[in-house]
């Protein structure tokens, strides 16, 4: 097999055609998209699928004018710094779209807490409807929508009516009406449970919500299943449940429990004759006027709490606690606790928080650190307060009795009550013991680097905003979590 001829003197070799050609195919795709013939997302999608078949048009190219030298008895062209530095860009920008193109959009989108709406393409269309029917005695309601809001309104009569506004995001008009026929909300009835399904994933993935206005009877229990989007329940006389990924909730006016998860958003509950829990994460949580109890379960920015008639319980990684009736108010954020006419007993474990707690009634236990603590009794019971890196303020009734156990290591102790025997072990540690009219409920107080107070107040004065306690030393380096 012989080899190709010398090329001659002066002799220029051709360039290759390999990169052009690509760089033609690339361009007539993105004039595709440009002009609107294919969605932009459909060319996303079948590039990240068919790449590389750009690299073979690349090789069927090389290979033809490799043969067409031979024939010509020259030398052929090769790759060039350009076409090696193209197919470099080519190869990993195709591996990126494929990967791409393999992600769960939907679970990314709720863990970073995305809004869909912000990532939507093309033009949004609107569209509305309207739904009516009976509503069987004695049924429940269940919403499932993926995208939208979701209210939910009594109604006076034995009807079911939906109203519903849809926004879809499309390139063209016939799309947006052809994916609207597509996701049409639907009603169902089985087993005594009606059924609206807003159906948003009837188009696949294109981007589509659906807000849902529905009236049905008072006395229908309601489950709502949502993914996006606020919901909104107002006159309900039976048990609600609502479970949302991102949105914020809203429940008003409600003879019956209220169940409520959450992942991302602020609940706002109020006016309740019944018990009302949440679980999850949020925002902003608000309850107000709760007949029942409240349990809490979870990691939440803020918290407040008023006017609750039952037994309240908060669970978190960073605070535990519990107390049986809440006649003023409660305001909880990551670093200070505040609450008025609380009754106990309480019990209250949790760290880096100031906690001011003023007409406090009943049996106290708590223990804190790095955070002050200033307690006001209205009506003394047994206390128990550990505490370390902070202040420990206590202040009684004018006319109780009681007796005192008070140790503080690191700190000094000071005292109105002439009665007790405060001590001093060196500079630095200090001790109160004594009994204060006739005896009475048990004061256990005990507080590392930080003083002790115990004091003649009035349980509902005003607590000062105290300032932030600085933290010791030793835990500069910890890192506290910033929720509750």
């Amino acid at each position: 097999m012989g080899s190709p001829a010398p090329t001659p003197p002066g002799y220029r070799r051709r360039r290759s055609f390999a990169g052009p050609v690509v760089l033609i195919v690339i361009g007539i795709v993105f004039l595709l998209g440009n002009i609107g013939f294919v969605p932009w997302w459909r060319l996303g999608q079948l590039f990240a699928h068919f790449w590389p078949a750009l690299i073979i048009l690349w090789g069927v190219v090389k290979l033809l004018e490799y043969r067409n030298a031979q024939r010509e008895g020259r030398r052929p062209s090769g790759i060039g710094a350009g076409g090696v530095f193209l197919l470099i860009v080519l190869i990993v920008s195709g591996l990126a779209a494929t990967k791409a193109s393999q992600l769960n959009w939907d679970e990314l989108r709720d863990e970073i807490n995305w809004d869909d709406g912000d990532f939507s393409f093309g033009h949004k269309y609107d569209f509305d409807d309207q739904l009516q029917q009976d509503f069987p005695a004695g049924a429940s309601l269940r919403v499932v929508n993926d995208r939208g809001t979701v209210t939910v309104n009594a109604s006076d009569d034995n009807q079911i009516r939906v109203v519903v506004h849809k926004h879809i995001s499309a390139d063209r008009q016939s799309d947006a009406e052809k994916w609207n026929t597509a996701t049409k909300t639907q009603i169902s009835v089985s087993d005594h449970t009606v059924t609206v399904n807003a159906n948003t994933q009837g188009a696949g993935q294109h981007w589509i919500a659906a807000d849902l206005e529905l009236s049905v009877p008072r006395k229908a229990p309601v489950v709502i299943s949502g993914r996006r989007g606020d919901v909104n329940v107002m006159g309900r006389n039976a048990d609600i449940e609502i479970s949302t990924q991102h949105g914020d909730i809203s429940t008003s006016d409600i003879t019956g429990k209220v169940n409520v998860n959450l992942s991302h958003g602020s609940a706002r509950v109020s006016k309740v004759n019944g018990d009302v829990s949440l679980q999850g994460r949020g925002d902003d949580i608000s309850f107000d006027e709760i007949k029942g109890g409240a349990r809490l379960n979870g990691e939440f920015d803020n918290i407040k709490l008023a006017k609750i008639s039952n037994a309240i319980s908060f669970k978190s990684a960073r605070t535990d606690l519990e107390f049986a009736r809440l006649d003023g108010d409660l305001d909880m954020d990551s670093g200070d606790l505040r609450a008025s006419s609380l009754i106990g007993p309480l019990r209250l474990i949790t760290r880096s928080k100031d906690v001011r707690l003023s007409g406090v009634a009943g049996d106290i236990r708590l223990e804190d650190e790095n955070g002050a603590v200033e307690i006001r009794s209205s009506k003394l019971g047994s206390m128990e307060i550990r505490n370390r890196n902070g202040e420990v303020q206590v202040y009684l009734p004018e006319k109780a009795g009681f007796q005192v156990n008070a140790q503080a290591r690191g700190g000094e102790i000071q005292t109105d009550y002439r009665e007790l025997n405060v001590s001093s072990e060196g500079e630095e540690n200090a001790t109160a013991a004594g009994v204060i009219g006739g005896g009475g409920p048990r004061l256990v107080i005990n507080n590392e680097h930080g003083t002790i107070e115990i004091r003649r107040g009035s349980a509902l004065a005003e607590v000062p905003a105290a300032p932030k306690t600085p933290k010791s030393p030793r835990n500069e380096d910890s890192q506290e979590p910033t929720e509750n």
